[in-house]
């Protein structure tokens, strides 16, 4: 029996570690099925009436506002309650709102916040590749679904 004859389960084992650890990586994981599942689920248990765009963004407009709609490169004035479909708050404006470039911001407000008017208000329910992805940001976990309550204070 040769060295290299004992040696290999040992490197098959470290291959097989190897694959199993990169295995349980989320940076790949694909969250789609999953956060609309989770989505339709909220949406169905709070009876809300939501519209899904191409993009898989779902978005509910209870006060459509004023006629002119901002372009995702406008500069708008939003107020926002963000939460888990849990009901966990992660983050919210005061009610004098926060100032911001549309293409400044996830692509779920770029788009989502265009469909309201000056003066609307509404819901996005947006899913994580829309959001903050797998990586996730501060208390904002990879995968999660976000929503946000939105009030479009002006068009500025």
């Amino acid at each position: 029996m040769t060295l290299n004859t004992l040696l290999r389960p040992l490197g098959l084992a470290l291959v097989f570690f190897t694959l199993v650890s990169c295995g349980s990586d989320d940076a790949g994981r694909d969250y789609t099925g999953e956060n609309d599942q989770e989505i339709r689920d909220y949406i169905s248990e709070n009876n809300l009436n939501a519209v899904k765009s191409d993009t898989g963004l779902y978005y509910v407009v209870t006060n459509p506002g004023n006629e002119g709609r901002p372009t995702p490169t406008d500069n708008v004035t939003v107020a926002y309650r963000g939460y888990f479909t849990n009901g966990n708050v992660f983050d919210q404006s005061g009610p004098e709102g926060i100032s911001f470039n549309l293409n400044q911001v996830i692509a779920g407000w770029t788009e989502g916040i265009t469909y309201f008017g000056e003066g609307g208000e509404g819901v996005l329910l947006i899913p994580s590749r829309l959001g903050y992805g797998n990586a996730g940001r501060g208390s904002i976990p990879g995968g999660a679904v976000l929503v946000f309550d939105i009030s479009l204070l002006s068009i500025n």
